[in-house]
């Protein structure tokens, strides 16, 4: 496939690396000639410099035969002019673009082909404040993955020496759960991904990725770790764009208290929001961090727009008693050192982002692509075609299937019925399969798969 990539920062960068180890041909836009220097170094992609909404320059990148526009510049009106151009100058088939002004996004209208010819609309912050809700509202969880419009959540949870399931073999599951049907997806063990198998043994802090419907998650989870009671309170440090999309979506459910420097900032988000608390300070002030109760807090999100800032006072704010702290990481080499460690969960927003474009890269008919594992690993839901003759999914038990190594099947979803992975199942057209792959490398394999035969047409 041919791609445009319009921005050359981190969402960007990320994204030209994910696409560019799938053999697409990439070409990345930027007007910063340095940056596209060091991705030029270390990808076997094509550059061009100028500005990313000139016709010459979408020209120059190849518009006239590209597949897809994925515009993810810093200015949303950038991002927005270039899909225009490709698509009146260009007729580019597919045009992706990040809008983040909640100014645009809350008039869809606008996105249409008679109008601004957007065909998908990414937000950030929007996505990240899923991310964020999912994990509140899933004490003990790593990372929460949606599947099937919600019926189906893929989880990750750290397991504990007190979990009734650790030491025991996956086999067992069934009978220490009789009425509750779940899968283990996948089992990472001090960094190394483990395909699990009947005989496979849950050790104490292995990382495990299970599978269920939404309603029988914190059953699971009670099996694998001592469960978290509910959470209550959430502070929040900074009130930008992030720290007011999650407030503004919990507001209603817990106990918020946002901690913003800005009097003006603070101003507007007292008159937006009408439960949670606005203060004026620093979230590394530990005077007003002891008056607020720190001690109490169930949750505390550092959401800054800083690296730095937010590891050191999600830091200061666990040593001083925050039950758990979470932050957002762009830097991925600090995620990794710091996870697990004094900050039990750092996100990454581009690893997010990455996800929720990969769905509409990948070839076959794709409805959800989880980014895992800093991109490593994927979650992937993709649709069953064709028939019997013409696939080699369709009719055929799972256990027939001929999966690529490091691929596993957790469940599928029939309509609204969700049919956990085991053995003797039958995939039928038009089927949710939902995946785990460990290797990206074996991504194309897995589209290939589930892929129609020209007959089926």
């Amino acid at each position: 496939m041919k791609i445009i990539i319009l921005g050359a920062g981190q969402v960007g960068g990320a994204l030209a690396e994910n696409l560019a180890n799938e053999q697409n041909d990439i070409t990345v836009v930027d007007n910063n000639a340095d940056k596209l220097r060091l991705l030029q170094d270390r990808l076997d992609i094509r550059t061009v410099s100028g500005h990313a909404s000139h016709p010459d320059t979408l020209y120059n990148a190849g518009a006239e035969d590209a597949d897809m526009l994925i515009a993810v510049t810093n200015s949303d009106e950038i991002n927005m002019m270039a899909c225009q151009v490709g698509h009146t100058l260009y007729q580019t088939p597919t045009k992706i673009s990040r809008v983040r002004s909640r100014n645009y996004l809350s008039r869809p209208e606008l996105f249409t082909s008679e109008h601004v010819p957007i065909d998908v609309l990414i937000n950030p912050e929007q996505l990240v404040t899923k991310s964020m809700r999912e994990l509140i509202a899933n004490p003990g969880a790593l990372q929460v993955l949606d599947f099937a419009g919600g019926l189906v959540q893929m989880v990750a949870v750290r397991a504990y020496h007190d979990g009734l399931m650790v030491g025991q073999e996956l086999r067992q599951i069934p009978q220490q759960m009789p009425n509750v049907d779940t899968r283990v997806a996948a089992i990472f063990r001090r960094g190394r991904p483990i395909i699990p198998e009947a005989t496979t043994v849950i050790e104490a802090d292995d990382e495990v990725f299970f599978i269920a419907a939404k309603k029988n998650i914190r059953a699971v989870m009670a099996k694998l770790r001592r469960l978290d009671k509910p959470n209550k309170r959430i502070f929040i440090a900074g009130g930008g764009n992030v720290g007011s999309h999650l407030a503004a979506a919990i507001d209603e459910e817990y106990q918020v208290k946002i901690f913003e420097r800005s009097y003006s900032r603070c101003r507007e988000l007292s008159e937006q929001l009408k439960h949670a608390l606005v203060l004026t300070g620093s979230a590394s002030d530990t005077d007003l961090l002891e008056e607020e109760n720190i001690d109490k807090a169930d949750v505390f999100c550092a959401l800054t727009n800083n690296d730095e800032t937010n590891i050191m006072i999600a830091m200061l704010a666990k040593r001083m008693g925050a039950r758990k702290v979470i932050t957002l990481i762009t830097n991925p080499a600090y995620a990794d050192l710091l996870q697990g460690d004094e900050i039990d969960i750092a996100l990454s927003p581009q690893q997010i982002t990455i996800g929720s474009l990969l769905a509409h890269v990948r070839r076959g008919k794709i409805s959800n692509v989880h980014s895992l594992r800093r991109g490593a690993a994927e979650a992937i839901e993709v649709t069953a075609l064709g028939d019997a003759s013409s696939s080699e999914v369709v009719g055929r038990r799972l256990d027939e299937i001929a999966l690529p190594e490091g691929v596993t099947i957790g469940a599928l979803v029939r309509g609204k019925e969700i049919l956990i992975a085991h053995r003797h199942i039958v995939v039928e057209s038009d089927d949710h399969v939902i995946l785990f792959v460990v290797e990206k490398s074996k991504i194309h394999k897995v589209e290939r798969l589930f892929q129609a035969g020209f007959n089926f047409f």
